[in-house]
């Protein structure tokens, strides 16, 4: 039976690589982004790696998670696997000259926008027997390694990725006993527009870890943050 997959965020960067590697595992993946047109074009331009299928939603409304979610129902009947990919940086304030606003705008989408997806699809996920669910985050979420990326630039971004750490880890704990596992991916530092280009790896392999999470036979542990290299302290 053909496994069914939904990226959020995903017409363009990582998420449309997520989406590739997906569909040429042979899921049927739902490209899920908030401007219908564009994810529209961007699962054309997949079509040769797979079976993928554009979905409108928007990480901040309610409305079109439950219209998204009612679209997959009605096609696959489930869901095995929610990647919450979306996601959105402010700039590059040092933490006192952060404002409570910028943070309020990047937990609109980072945090709050996963709780929001995740607690809609859960049902789905719950009808699969191997049911995955990865949260693309960000080695600057990181607070465990010496607190490596505290006090640097970007408190708002690098503070969300550490909420979604630990929302990560509730939301396994909470499933333990269910057929849902839950990991979070840290891609590495990416060059795409968003973050201006500024990183040293593709899109590409910035999304393998999140599709070796979402499809690899593995037993890691659910509800810890992996990247290419292992686990991570967070």
């Amino acid at each position: 039976m053909q496994r069914i997959a939904l990226v959020t965020g995903a017409n363009r960067g990582i998420g449309k690589e997520i989406v590739r590697g997906l569909a040429r595992a042979g899921l049927m993946v739902f490209l899920g982004s908030r401007d219908e047109q564009r994810g529209a074009t961007a699962a054309e331009e997949l079509a040769d790696d797979g079976d993928v299928k554009p979905v409108r939603l928007d990480v901040t409304d309610q409305w079109s998670i439950d219209g998204a979610s009612c679209e997959i129902e009605r096609v696959g009947g489930r869901l095995d696997v929610l990647i919450n990919n979306a996601g959105i940086n402010a700039g590059y304030n040092h933490p006192s000259e952060e404002t409570a606003e910028a943070l309020r705008k990047i937990y609109e989408t980072n945090v709050f926008g996963v709780v929001r997806v995740t607690q809609v699809f859960l049902p789905l996920l719950g009808k699969s027997a191997d049911g995955r669910i990865v949260n693309v985050s960000s080695l600057r979420g990181s607070i465990g390694d010496q607190g490596a990326w505290a006090g640097m630039p970007s408190m708002a971004y690098a503070s969300s990725r550490t909420a979604l750490n630990a929302i990560t880890m509730h939301y396994a704990r909470d499933l333990r006993d269910s057929t849902i596992r839950v990991f979070g991916a840290a891609s590495g530092h990416v060059a795409t527009d968003f973050n201006d280009f500024r990183g040293s790896r593709t899109p590409g392999e910035g999304a393998a870890i999140a599709v070796k999470l979402a499809v690899e036979d593995h037993d890691l542990c659910s509800g810890g943050i992996f990247d290419d290299a292992g686990q991570l302290p967070w």
